[in-house]
């Protein structure tokens, strides 16, 4: 195994061999970069989740992130979750516009995938007991994080300006 750039373990064709021969379980949550070759990619069935290959060593900070983004670690119901209707359907019909205006910004920002990933960590949180904050800094001022359970505290009832979190 070997680590690329970014910190990201990088298995080979023998590393994974190994790991499957001492029993090792794969996680189907975690992300396993791999290098190709084609008895490697047939593992994916056995070990029971999809590689993703591994990134560039020469890409730049901005091209990771950008390849990144699409590469969220949750299953597959929440990737598929259809994360507007989930908030149309927790707002009440007076906060409507608010919550459009704010998706709206969200979408601009290709942040959908970014929300869905809230819902799963607010959820597996929530389901495991987990306590997390009541809601910290700029973060507040989005009506989306607080129907999602981001955080507790209605930056409506307080006229608070959701453009100071996604600027």
């Amino acid at each position: 195994m070997r680590l690329d750039k970014y910190s990201n373990p990088i298995f080979n064709e023998q590393d994974l061999f190994d790991a499957l021969y001492k029993g090792h379980k794969f996680n189907p949550a975690d992300l396993l970069f791999v290098e190709h070759t084609n008895e490697v990619w047939q593992l994916e069935e056995q070990v029971g989740f999809k590689f993703a290959e591994p990134i560039d060593a020469l890409v730049s900070p901005q091209e990771f992130d950008n390849i990144m983004q699409h590469e969220w670690n949750m299953p597959d119901e929440y990737k598929q979750m259809d994360i507007v209707g989930f908030l149309v359907n927790e707002c009440p019909k007076q906060n409507y516009q608010r919550l459009m205006d704010e998706l709206e910004a969200y979408k601009a920002r290709n942040m959908l995938d970014l929300l869905r990933w809230l819902k799963y960590f607010v959820d597996t949180c929530s389901k495991e007991g987990v306590v997390w904050g009541v809601g910290r800094g700029s973060s507040v001022a989005s009506y989306v994080l607080y129907l999602i359970g981001v955080h507790s505290i209605d930056p409506i009832k307080y006229n608070l300006d959701w453009q100071e979190f996604l600027r």
